[in-house]
């Protein structure tokens, strides 16, 4: 056993010194590194959520509602020995004289927070500590952001609604702070004993009430169950297992990004290794043929080219290890921001992920080539046609096929995307195979017609046709690669750009809620007297639906998780006669001034609800219920920036209700003291800067963009491998063969014709089925998962045919000049 794994380690060593290994080894590190890096950085954003669950929710259990909680639920919290802090969270404009700015209000009632902390200072730039008590009543702190915002210091006033409050500290830490769109507004924080007093909270006002729990694990155990035995609509619990949703939401959906990525980079790894191993077979025959003449048997054989690659791949798994190790320390600077914490150290775990992989690849793409290595016969030695070499067994197939699925499946963690990733890369190379082969047999028929009778063109083309599955398989994987840098470069700059030109240069940029009914004709008036157009200032009334059909709606019997929030939410609603701008009929009639009660539904929640032309909706408002018809269904364009409905209902139908009033509009640049005018005549309304609130949220995603940019970068490189190793895969066989044409008395010039020739088609072909491949996975992408209209730019197919070739050739042409410089015989003599 020992003397065999002495003379495996040496036969490692002397390949990789003659650079046999080079590119397998590449290969794998490249497909470990990808893996690993995923894995090492989702282990400590899941250990860090663990650790400071707690302190994410505020207390040891959170429960959320879009309403006040009654007072049960504190007095049955009190009644078992728990703590209980009442916090309220909604946006609001907080103004000075000079300026107003949109932020996340925080309510806090004293004792806030049970678990975790808040930090304060005296300002910017200066020491904090633990803050201990809430905010006096009259008193707000604010975050950096509004002290910078507003221009304001400690002592200064700032007004929240119809009160005025003293700055008393600013906000440097908060535990429990999310990474949601509310949390990324600038914070301002004031007691809860002057919430009703600022007028903030109106009817129509959308809030969120949190009732913070703490005590002993057994009691608050029982009040969790006691507490969901009594939810209604619209509440819910969190706990220390589903703490930081949003947070959680945003990086399951970056994961997703970076398992895929993961499994681009191994799939194409796995045909590398695959085309590498391929031709490491066939260098190798002779060799194991002459160890068989001097007396191996087949079994030692066999324990020597299987104990190099064993060693081999425990060595570039363990590179690749350490490279995925070092990349997820640079990518966990973006989400150390985006979490607000520090990360934990990972655990050992990613390692043994990235040994199975790099394993698993030797297992499933080179074990069934050294099979026949172990089997070669001595014959070789005497003649050296290939046949004496055994065929991969069927079976050696199916455990390629195997390993590469079960890495499919194990890396997605999830079995749609495995699914989906398996059945797409198989129709790909399918096609791409299949593409190949049909222009190769046309060239093949071509090659004596015309300009390519003479020279070596022809010479070139031929030897594509003997070589009919190498050929194929080159094509094949050389288009696979291809695609892979397309989807990555021009397509994807495509596409965003593509998403970015979808709201016209005017589309509004403001909102403006809270606006009350009284205080319509003046905000048109405000508009008017600055010389901007006035808005349509639309009515907004919350309501919950109830039933469709009189059959009441069961949030629980939806599996989709935005289904089950869409059914236990309110909605707003609207009422009028005209078709909103934007808004297209899609099935029905639109109602218009007709007075009896109608409804038009959204065609998005219609298709989430099963809702048609007919349907009977009733929804509670105000404690009161309504119902009403649906007469039609309208599609409309969420991105408009306009103000959108999911439900409008016939004049008549809703008036009687409380109603708060919505608008949008367009402000110019160069106009924002507007917006302070505006706040200043009338403190209850929240303006939103849709440009400010893109661009927060944009930053936030370019941080996890940025993260599964870099983690794509593997995949591009394991596509320029595949590339290479395509290249390479029939390098001997082409020597072999431009040798002979010398030796029969070809010119260096016609050598020349027939490789370029040879790579042209190579690369031309590759080229069209990338550029083709690239388009039409693109218009996928934008029709079914960005849903947003986009047509494929030919500017791709053309760059993938004439890059394709070009690259292709000059790869081609740099690893076979030296051929032509070497004598004849002597390649025939090196090559048997």
């Amino acid at each position: 056993m020992m003397r065999t794994l002495r003379l495996a380690l040496r036969m490692m060593l002397r390949d990789l010194r003659a650079g046999e290994l080079h590119l397998l080894g590449l290969a794998i590190v490249i497909a470990v590194a990808s893996l690993t890096s995923v894995g090492f950085l989702a282990d400590r954003v899941g250990r860090a959520l663990d650790r400071e669950a707690n302190q994410l929710l505020g207390g040891d259990l959170l429960l959320r509602a879009d309403q006040p909680w009654s007072a049960r639920f504190v007095d049955e919290a009190h009644a078992r020995g728990l703590q209980t802090a009442t916090t309220v969270l909604f946006t609001s404009m907080a103004s000075t004289e000079e300026a107003a700015v949109l932020g996340g209000v925080k309510v806090v009632e004293d004792g806030y927070p049970l678990r975790g902390a808040i930090r304060i200072a005296s300002g910017p730039n200066q020491p904090d500590a633990p803050a201990g008590r809430a905010p006096a009543p009259g008193e707000v702190w604010l975050d950096e952001r509004l002290f910078a915002e507003l221009g304001v210091r400690q002592g200064d006033t700032v007004g929240l609604g119809m009160l005025e409050f003293r700055v008393g500290a600013m906000v440097s830490f908060e535990s429990d702070r999310g990474a949601n769109f509310f949390a990324l507004l600038p914070r301002a924080i004031f007691n809860l004993s002057d919430l009703e007093a600022t007028g903030l909270i109106t009817v129509g006002s959308r809030a969120t009430w949190r009732l913070h729990v703490a005590g002993t694990p057994q009691a608050v155990e029982a009040y969790e169950k006691w507490a969901r035995d009594h939810l209604g609509r619209g509440q819910r619990v969190e706990t220390v297992e589903n703490a930081r949703p949003e947070v959680r939401a945003a990086l399951d959906q970056a994961q997703r990004f970076l398992r895929l990525a993961a499994l681009l980079a191994v799939i194409l790894a796995a045909v590398a290794v695959g085309l590498s191993a391929r031709r490491f077979m066939a260098r190798h025959l002779d060799g194991c043929a002459v160890m068989r003449v001097l007396g191996a048997g087949q079994a030692q054989v066999l324990g020597i080219v299987v104990g190099e690659f064993l060693l081999f791949g425990l060595a570039a798994a363990l590179a690749g290890t350490a490279l995925g190790w070092t990349v997820q320390w640079g990518l966990a600077g973006g989400l150390r921001e985006l979490m607000a914490t520090e990360l934990p150290a990972p655990s050992l775990l990613p390692l043994a992920h990235g040994l199975v992989v790099g394993m698993a690849l030797l297992a499933g793409f080179v074990l069934p080539q050294l099979l026949r290595l172990g089997k070669v016969s001595t014959l070789r030695v005497l003649r050296r046609e290939f046949e004496f070499a055994e065929p991969v067994s069927g079976a050696a197939w199916v455990l390629g096929l195997a390993a590469l699925l079960g890495l499919i499946f194990w890396i997605a963690a999830d079995a749609r995307l495995g699914a989906l990733v398996a059945i797409g890369f198989a129709m790909a190379l399918g096609v791409f195979a299949l593409a190949a082969w049909g222009v190769l047999v046309l060239a093949g028929r071509l090659k004596g017609q015309g300009s390519l009778r003479g020279g070596g063109w022809r010479y070139g083309i031929a030897a594509l046709g003997r070589r009919m599955g190498s050929s194929v398989i080159q094509a094949a994987a050389l288009g696979l690669g291809m695609t892979t840098l397309l989807l990555l470069t021009l397509v994807r700059a495509d596409l965003l750009d593509n998403w970015r030109n979808m709201a016209p240069s005017d589309a509004p940029n403001r909102f403006i809620i809270n606006i009350q009914p009284d205080q319509r004709e003046g905000v048109r008036a405000h508009f008017l007297d600055a010389g901007l157009e006035a808005p349509a200032i639309q009515p907004m009334i919350r309501g919950r639906m109830l039933s469709i059909n009189g059959q009441a709606i069961d949030p629980a019997s939806f599996t989709d998780e935005r289904s089950r929030r869409l059914a236990e939410r309110e909605f707003n609603l609207s009422y009028g006669a005209d078709l909103p701008a934007g808004n297209v009929l899609e099935a029905g009639r639109w109602h218009g001034a007709a007075t009896e009660p109608q409804l038009s539904v959204e065609t998005g929640l219609a298709a989430t609800f099963g809702l048609k032309v007919g349907d009977r909706v009733r929804f509670e408002i105000a404690g009161q219920q309504v119902e009403a018809p649906i007469t039609s269904v309208r599609k409309l364009d969420w991105d408009s920036m306009r103000v959108n409905f999911f439900f409008i209902a016939s004049e008549g139908l809703l008036e009687k209700y409380p109603a708060s009033l919505i608008t949008s509009f367009h402000l110019p640049a160069g106009e924002h003291d507007f917006t302070t005018r505006l706040v200043a005549d009338f403190p209850n309304l929240t303006v939103i800067d849709i440009a400010a609130v893109i661009a927060q949220v944009q930053a936030m995603t370019d941080k996890l963009i940025v993260i599964v940019q870099f983690v794509f970068g593997f995949a591009v490189l394991a596509g320029l491998v595949v590339l290479y190793a395509a290249l390479q895969s029939t390098h001997d066989e082409r020597d072999y063969e431009l040798a002979m044409l010398r030796t029969l008395g070809a010119r260096n010039r016609q050598v020349r014709q027939a490789l370029f020739a040879e790579f042209l088609v190579l690369g031309g072909v590759a080229g069209v089925l990338a550029g083709i491949g690239a388009s039409a996975i693109g218009w996928l992408l934008a029709e079914e998962v960005f849903r947003m209209s986009y047509v494929p730019a030919l500017a791709p197919v053309l760059a993938a045919v004439v890059l394709g070739a070009a690259g292709v050739v000059a790869g081609g042409w740099l690893g076979t000049r030296g051929l032509l410089a070497r004598p004849p015989l002597a390649s025939l003599r090196a090559l048997g």
